[in-house]
């Protein structure tokens, strides 16, 4: 009897610390969307001046662009110490890739490869 109530106190237990777990990883993934978003709205206009300054052999235009589209805040972890952050914006199926940390456009490039 001893043996079922300890095993039914320690399942109980442990669903307990399953829901908390749930609840905590929830809160932070709202808080990280918020995190995120308030990032790409500080960091739109920045790219958006940046991207129409690079000269390029394709012009890039956002405010007379037909099609334009924001792909959005995206990171790239190369290594244990090193994470690779860009802002990807598209008008007219041109692509800017915009560094936020070294605030920097490269125009229908691959960020992966930037020096």
């Amino acid at each position: 009897m001893t043996f079922q109530r300890i095993a039914t106190i320690l399942f109980v237990l442990l669903i307990a610390a399953l829901g908390v777990a749930l609840y905590i990883d929830w809160k932070l993934a709202v808080q990280l969307r918020g995190v995120k978003a308030f990032v790409e709205g500080y960091v739109f206009a920045d790219a958006v001046t940046a991207c129409e300054r690079v000269q390029s052999s394709t012009p890039f235009k956002w405010n007379g662009g037909k099609q334009t589209a924001v792909i959005g805040l995206n990171s790239v972890k190369l290594n244990k110490d090193t994470v690779v952050a860009n802002y990807t914006l598209v008008a007219d199926s041109v692509y800017c890739d915009y560094d936020p940390v070294w605030k920097k456009a490269d125009i229908g490039s691959n960020f992966l490869e930037r020096e």
